[in-house]
C-alpha cells in the first residue's frame, strides 16, 4: 500500500495533466450530440405512456430539464480530459439528490440520496454536477449572475476544505463520518432557522404510518392502494402474485438478520408509482406490507435499474444485475443506509432494486432560498460529497490535487456558470421541440 506521502504525490502529479484552472473551460464541440436525441435514447425500453409526463417535467424550468438531463451532462463531461482519481460516483449529484433520511438507528441524517446512476469515475464529474445546479438553481430563483457563481464556489470551497480535513483523519473516522441534521441547524441564520426546522419536522413524519393514511383505503376489509392514474394505478391480483413470485428472490439480497425481520411483514397490496423526473418511464412499484396488524405498515419501493448514463464513457459496471450496482453503490456512498435495501430480477428479466418509500425522507424547497440560504444549503451538500468520495476513493491524493488555494474553486465556478448557460439552451431546445410537436410531453402530471 503507498504511503500518505506517496499518494499525495500522486495527486499533485494529477495537476500536470489535468490543471487545476483547466475546470472552468467549457466549449461545447463541434460534434456534441443532440440533447434531445440523448433524451430520447435513454427512453429506449421505458414505459412510452409515461414518457409524455417525463418530457412535461422536464420542461417546467431550466433547473427541472438538467435534473432529468444526467445523460445529456456525462456525454458534455466525457469530452473534457479528467484527472483519474476514481471515487464511485453519485453519477446524479444535483441539489435535489441531496436530503434528510432515517438511519438504523433513527437519528435523521441529511446525504445523497440517489444513486440510480452511481459508478466509479473521476471525483470531479460529481463535484461539477453539483456546481452546475446549483448555478441553476440561483438563476431560477432570480439571484443574479455573480450570486450563482458564487453558489458553485461555495460547491467547490466546501468540497475541496472538507476532502482535505478528512485526508488527515483515520480509516474509521472517515467510514463514520455524517452530517446529523442536529448539525446542520447551527450553520442556519438565526432568522431562517425555524423554516429550516419546520422542514426537518415534516421528514421525521415522513414514515410507513402517514403513507398508510394517505396512499390507502379500506375495500371489503382490506387496506388497498388508493388509484391515482396515471401516477399511482393498483396493479390488481395478477400484479400482486407476481410481486409475491420475486419477493423471495429480494429476500435473499438482504443480510441475514434483515430477512427475519422481513419475514414478520405479508404482501397485501401493489401499485405502479411514477416517481421524480429523469425516472420517469422506469417501471416502478410501491408495495404495502403488514406486520402484527394492519396499523403496523411497511411501504417498500421496487424501482427498475438499468444501465447507468456514466457506462458509455467509463468502464462498465463490476456488477452484472444493475440493482445490485445501485444498492452497492449506495451502501458505500452513504454514511447510513436504509435497512431494506435489496435487488431482484423480475419475470421478464428486468433488474430491480428495493428500499423503504418513506423513511423520514425529505428535502429542501430550493425556490424559496436567498442567496445567503442556498449558498448555506450547498455547502452542506458540497460537505456531504465529500464524505461519500472519501470513502470510497483516495482522499488524500484528492486533497492533494485540490491543494489549499482557491485556483479549483473559481474554476468550478466559472465552469458553473457557463453550463448553467448551455442547460438554459438545452432546456430551450426542449420546449422548442415540444412546441412543433416533434416532442410529445404532458404538462402538469
Amino acid at each position: 500500500m503507498a504511503t500518505p506521502a506517496g499518494r499525495a504525490s500522486r495527486g499533485k502529479d494529477g495537476r500536470k495533466s489535468v490543471p487545476r484552472s483547466s475546470h472552468g473551460a467549457w466549449v461545447p464541440s463541434a460534434d456534441r450530440p443532440d440533447p434531445i436525441g440523448t433524451l430520447e435514447r435513454q427512453a429506449a425500453g421505458r414505459v412510452p405512456e409515461l414518457l409524455p409526463i417525463r418530457y412535461g417535467r422536464m420542461a417546467v424550468s431550466p433547473f427541472a430539464f438538467l435534473r432529468g438531463a444526467a445523460a445529456v451532462m456525462a456525454g458534455d463531461l466525457a469530452a473534457r480530459p479528467h484527472t483519474g482519481l476514481t471515487v464511485q460516483l453519485c453519477g446524479d449529484a444535483h441539489l435535489m439528490n441531496f436530503g434528510t433520511y432515517a438511519s438504523p438507528e433513527r437519528a435523521l441524517l441529511f446525504d445523497l440520496n440517489d444513486f440510480d446512476e452511481t459508478l466509479p469515475g473521476p471525483f470531479e464529474w460529481d463535484v461539477e454536477r453539483l456546481a452546475a445546479s446549483a448555478a441553476v438553481a440561483a438563476l431560477e430563483n432570480s439571484h443574479s449572475a455573480g450570486a450563482a457563481r458564487r453558489a458553485a464556489v461555495a460547491a467547490a470551497r466546501s468540497y475541496r476544505l472538507a476532502m482535505r480535513t478528512l485526508a488527515d483523519a483515520g480509516e474509521l473516522a472517515v467510514w463514520y463520518a455524517r452530517i446529523d441534521t442536529t448539525d446542520v441547524l447551527p450553520l442556519v441564520r438565526p432568522e431562517n432557522r425555524r423554516l429550516v426546522e419546520a422542514q426537518f419536522a415534516r421528514a421525521r413524519r415522513r414514515t410507513s404510518l402517514q403513507a398508510l393514511r394517505k396512499l390507502t383505503k379500506v375495500v371489503n376489509g382490506e387496506r388497498r392502494i388508493i388509484s391515482d392514474p396515471p401516477l399511482l394505478e393498483p396493479v390488481g391480483t395478477l400484479g400482486r402474485n407476481t410481486i409475491r413470485k420475486i419477493f423471495t428472490d429480494y429476500r435473499s439480497s438482504l443480510p441475514e438478520d434483515r430477512r427475519q425481520l422481513l419475514d414478520a411483514f405479508r404482501v397485501v397490496d401493489v401499485a405502479t408509482k411514477v416517481v421524480g423526473v429523469g425516472s420517469v418511464g422506469t417501471r416502478c412499484f410501491v408495495v404495502l406490507l403488514t406486520g402484527r396488524d394492519a396499523n403496523d405498515p411497511l411501504f417498500l419501493q421496487i424501482k427498475e435499474a438499468g444501465r447507468s448514463v456514466l457506462e458509455e464513457w467509463l468502464t462498465p459496471s463490476a456488477y452484472d444485475h444493475h440493482g445490485h450496482r445501485v444498492v452497492a453503490g449506495q451502501l458505500l456512498l452513504q454514511s447510513a443506509s436504509d435497512i431494506f435495501l435489496g435487488w431482484v430480477t423480475d419475470l421478464h428479466g428486468r433488474h430491480y432494486y428495493w428500499r423503504q418509500l418513506r423513511d423520514m425522507k425529505g428535502s429542501i424547497d430550493l425556490e424559496s432560498m436567498t442567496p445567503v440560504m442556498l449558498r448555506n444549503y450547498v455547502r452542506v451538500c458540497a460537505t456531504a460529497l465529500a464524505h461519500a468520495h472519501a470513502r470510497s476513493g483516495d482522499r488524500i491524493a484528492i486533497a492533494s490535487y485540490l491543494g489549499s488555494s482557491d485556483v479549483f474553486d473559481r474554476s468550478i465556478g466559472e465552469f458553473a456558470v457557463r453550463y448553467a448557460e448551455q442547460n438554459a439552451r438545452d432546456h430551450s431546445a426542449l420546449t422548442s421541440a415540444i412546441a412543433s410537436g416533434a416532442v410529445v410531453a404532458t404538462s402538469g402530471v
